[in-house]
């Protein structure tokens, strides 16, 4: 993503630290889901896990840490971030199943409540959940929350649906791509607003 990828309301005000959300940044949103979850399996089950849980939060630490500091949307800074939430998002999702021994129900459920927590809270402090609006400390703090929670939640989700409920893998891609296209015909069809 390059400064010509930002929104209208991030180049009137600087300290956007967001990029625009347009089909390039839902392409590098899925390959980056996509290598976070076959990365986080890779280390749980094929290295130490508690060491891979370990360095991976280390990592997304520094990644979260470089992006809260610049000033700005940064690209480099920005997917970094991405990047490490989605390996370490994942990881929680996996180690409360296997090695904690939590159910994929349950997990579920946890991160589903964290994640309208989140989100709730946000909204009363802020007084809105545009993205658009994420140019200060806490806004953006409320934002990669919201965004560890989304993956540790889809990650259970979709364990859920395909071990669980014996959707198998493709039949829960199958259900959430649906589910995922129920916002996207709310917005294009209904006037939905994009929050």
């Amino acid at each position: 993503m390059t400064a010509t990828a930002l929104t209208h309301s991030s180049r009137t005000h600087p300290l956007l630290k967001v990029p625009r959300i347009t089909a390039y940044f839902w392409m590098a949103k899925l390959l980056t889901t996509a290598m976070g979850e076959a990365t986080s399996d890779f280390l749980v089950f094929h290295t130490n896990p508690y060491l891979a849980v370990v360095g991976c939060g280390l990592l997304f630490l520094a990644a979260i840490w470089l992006q809260m500091r610049s000033q700005q949307y940064t690209a480099h800074y920005y997917w970094f971030a991405v990047i490490m939430v989605s390996i370490f998002g994942t990881q929680i999702a996996d180690v409360t199943h296997v090695v904690l021994g939590v159910p994929y129900d349950i997990s579920t459920s946890v991160f589903l409540v964290a994640l309208i927590g989140i989100l709730a809270i946000w909204k009363s402090k802020e007084k809105t959940l545009s993205i658009h609006s994420v140019h200060t400390p806490r806004r953006e703090a409320f934002y990669w929350a919201t965004i560890v929670a989304t993956f540790a939640l889809g990650t259970a989700a979709g364990d859920m649906t395909a071990s669980s409920l014996d959707l198998g893998y493709l039949g829960s891609g199958l259900l959430f791509v649906l589910l995922f296209g129920i916002p996207v015909v709310a917005y294009f069809m209904f006037d939905l607003n994009e929050i």
